[in-house]
């Protein structure tokens, strides 16, 4: 009887064969195709620890991104600034709360700021993956300014606004601001 195989054998090859000519072993496959990434930028926690109405809204909308398979490994990324938990463990564990498993998840846990979210998680992502960035609308601008100036390809991917529009005019300027601080910095 012949071995049995835990997987069937390739077109044109027989099991036991070793290969469609029956000369050594088959020829390695095309690689696997590496999943998107969704680059998920930490948002300030509450001083008692709990999570921002930023940071909520732009878990969901990456573990929302997860569910639809448009990426395949979350990267949270975010350190501790008010509160002494880093900002990417409390999103971890929201994600996985969402229902996104945890080995789907990676974390940068020392960035402060934008740029150092950008930088410190260049290194983690797979090379050659697609990053989609995961953030609010109104940081998107300079946050994918930030990447590419980083040498990061992203695709962006903000989290649906909510709230009174009062506060999030109020975000959308204070970012023209940072963003015109960034490019003098620059220099």
């Amino acid at each position: 009887m012949p071995p049995v195989s835990a997987r069937p054998p390739r077109r044109g090859a027989s099991a036991g064969s070793g290969g469609p000519s029956g000369a050594g072993p088959d020829p390695p496959g095309p690689p696997a195709a590496v999943p998107p990434v969704a680059l998920l930028l930490g948002a300030a926690l509450r001083r008692d620890g709990a999570p921002s109405a930023a940071m909520l809204r732009r878990c969901a909308h990456a573990a929302a991104l997860w569910r639809a398979g448009r990426v395949g490994l979350i990267l949270a990324t975010g350190g501790a600034l008010r509160h002494p938990r880093p900002e990417a463990l409390v999103m971890r564990d929201l994600l996985i709360a969402a229902g996104v498993p945890a080995e789907a998840i990676l974390t940068e846990t020392a960035a402060r700021n934008t740029a150092q979210n950008i930088r410190l998680s260049r290194p983690l992502l797979p090379p050659g993956a697609e990053v989609l960035l995961v953030t609010d609308r109104w940081h998107m601008p300079r946050a994918a300014m930030i990447a590419r100036a980083e040498g990061l390809p992203v695709t962006p991917a903000p989290a649906p606004p909510s709230g009174p529009l009062l506060p999030r005019a109020a975000w959308t300027l204070r970012e023209g601001a940072a963003i015109l601080k960034w490019l003098a910095l620059r220099r």
